[in-house]
């Protein structure tokens, strides 16, 4: 049995288990892992939702030109029904936390002149969507 100190005190592994637990039913969220796209180009795209109301971003998504946009809208979806599992109000989420980290990188190589060959960088990225309910100040 593993045991670990946290916050100045010994916690056993499945207790930090259950913390981590209850923090996710504090905040619905929503993981996208190994999506095949640049953590650039889908920044981009996660700029455009982050702290907007959800049905904000379902419009802003819906209408955007790019690419990333249409993952991320399945994405936002899944993190909507996560927090009506969890018995939040849909309409008063908002997108508290978006953040997109980088994947692992597949590595290609394409022949060149004089016998050489260069590497393809095929990039991917992990993208991950916070909800939290609005304030009445927000």
């Amino acid at each position: 049995m593993s045991i670990v100190k946290t916050e100045g005190r010994r916690v056993k592994k499945s207790e930090r288990a259950r913390l981590r637990k209850e923090a996710k039913k504090a905040n619905p969220q929503a993981t996208l892992r190994d999506y095949r796209s640049s953590a650039s180009k889908m920044r981009l795209v996660v700029d455009l939702i982050r702290g907007k109301d959800v049905q904000e971003a379902v419009r802003v998504l819906h209408f955007s030109n790019k690419r990333a946009s249409e993952a991320l809208l399945k994405l936002l979806r899944s993190a909507m029904a996560n927090a009506d599992e969890l018995g939040f109000d849909v309409e008063r989420l908002m997108v508290r936390q978006a953040f997109v980290n980088e994947g692992r990188t597949l590595n290609r190589w394409r022949p060149r002149a004089q016998g050489r060959a260069t590497r393809i960088r095929k990039r991917s990225c992990h993208t991950t969507i916070v909800l939290g309910e609005v304030e009445a100040g927000e």
